[in-house]
């Protein structure tokens, strides 16, 4: 009896010490959070480039405003080349030669208009402004005798 109490109690402060450690992730998905660690600030410096220069263009944000995302970054997108050419290295670094151009014309470009949209939506929504004067009186415009 004290000899099986004694193994119920070391199995359970064995499991107990392990079930408190945090999951074993295998090293493929280490390495791949630690690939997509390295690559968000990245993939953040382009998409901010995008937007502030969609922000300056005239041109860019007529068609922001009219929903045309992938137009829009087109109109500014070689004056953030040296971001997007920082983002193609590093993924080129990480996964191989040749993945970088293929992941920003695909995966990214898919979703830099919904990055962009989200970004710039509370500036292409129109707002009333305040007027500073009073709306002018009607009847000050009417010649002096239908005044009468």
């Amino acid at each position: 009896m004290m000899a099986r109490l004694l193994g119920v109690f070391l199995t359970a402060l064995v499991t107990g010490g392990t079930a408190d450690a945090a999951p074993r992730v295998p090293a493929q998905s280490q390495a791949q959070a630690q690939a997509q660690a390295t690559m968000a600030p990245l993939q953040r410096a382009a998409t901010d480039c995008f937007a502030e220069t969609v922000m300056a263009n005239p041109a860019a944000m007529r068609h922001a405003r009219a929903g045309r995302w992938y137009e829009a970054a087109g109109i500014i997108g070689f004056l953030c080349r040296p971001e997007v050419d920082a983002m193609i290295r590093t993924h080129d670094r990480l996964y191989g030669h040749g993945t970088g151009g293929r992941y920003f014309k695909t995966a990214y470009t898919r979703h830099l208009g919904e990055d962009l949209a989200r970004r710039l939506q509370p500036l292409l929504e129109r707002k009333e402004v305040a007027a500073a004067e009073p709306p002018a009186d009607p009847s000050a415009n009417e010649p002096a005798d239908k005044a009468e």
